[in-house]
């Protein structure tokens, strides 16, 4: 039996060896408020939002340090035309098959069974080695959610990587 990636640790020594401070895990205080689905699963849209640093061919790579862009993609994209980068995980098995950091054919599927409605017209993606936790709450998280709401999604799907 393999034993699980003990990824806290691993993180935290990728960043020393960078030559960063310890890294700070964010807490946040406060909980997120419940919010229960409006209308059951098969009647949503459904979007995509991925931190494995996964883009399109033909779309410009995320860069290593504090890159708070994001990348559009559709979601009727072929998986063979999906590339990664990003500093902090092992991406051979990204590489090999982007599901396991960007499930769309999971996703394209449930939507063939009728388990979800639809999904939105593209997903998102970005690298989650952003260092500050302010950038990402007053940048990207703003700039995502927007994006979710241009495309009408019910519900999101987080990956983290």
């Amino acid at each position: 039996m393999s034993h699980p990636v003990e990824y806290m640790t691993r993180i935290t020594d990728n960043y020393a060896k960078l030559g960063y401070k310890a890294y700070q895990w964010v807490k946040n205080a406060d909980r997120p408020p419940w919010q229960p689905l409006e209308k059951p699963l098969s009647q949503c849209r459904v979007g995509l939002i991925a931190s494995g640093g996964i883009y399109a061919s033909g779309q410009v790579a995320f860069h290593f340090k504090d890159d708070t862009s994001f990348r559009a993609i559709p979601t009727d994209v072929k998986t063979a035309d999906l590339r990664t980068a990003h500093f902090a995980y092992d991406q051979t098995d990204a590489r090999r098959d982007p599901n396991v950091v960007f499930p769309i054919e999971p996703l394209r599927r449930l939507v063939k069974e009728g388990v979800l409605g639809s999904l939105t017209a593209h997903a998102f993606t970005f690298m989650g080695g952003v260092y500050s936790y302010r950038r990402v709450v007053e940048e990207l998280a703003p700039k995502l959610l927007e994006r979710l709401i241009a495309e009408q999604a019910d519900v999101a799907l987080l990956v983290p990587v």
